[in-house]
């Protein structure tokens, strides 16, 4: 019988039909990092850069934002970031954990309006922050 390592770093998605934003998170600290914004490739995710992504990170687990209406049913996404989910799991053979991320679009705005102005040329950032509240939600569970 084979014991599961404990999960010390996740490497989280904040997905998007244009844009799937990516944080890290590390146990250990109890934090997360926003990273980077990638962009979709003709409205599919970029398998390529995500695996490039996980080579780099190693992370031990996947953190994926569920997208859900405030009273926790589904909406118009939550097939589409499910059926997301499901390929990275198939694809990189990590465990992939599933958070609710209701309105972590909207607190990560809110974090970086304190800092920068948020106009067309900048929403990216706002995916890769929002990345970063769904892996810190997460973390705080733990």
């Amino acid at each position: 019988m084979q014991t599961q390592k404990p999960v010390t770093s996740v490497l989280g998605f904040d997905y998007g039909k244009k844009r799937i934003g990516l944080a890290t998170g590390l146990t250990i600290t109890g934090t997360a990092t926003p990273q980077k914004t990638l962009n979709q490739v003709n409205g599919n995710p970029d398998w390529n850069s995500i695996d490039a992504e996980i080579q780099q990170w190693q992370p031990q687990a996947l953190i994926v934002g569920m997208p859900y209406h405030t009273d926790g049913s589904e909406n118009a996404m939550t097939a589409m970031v499910t059926q997301f989910a499901y390929e990275l799991e198939k694809r990189f053979k990590l465990p992939v954990i599933k958070i609710n991320e209701a309105l972590s679009s909207q607190h990560a705005e809110e974090i970086l309006k304190q800092t920068i102005k948020i106009n067309q040329h900048n929403k990216h950032e706002i995916d890769r922050m929002a990345a970063a509240v769904i892996v810190q939600r997460w973390l705080d569970q733990q």
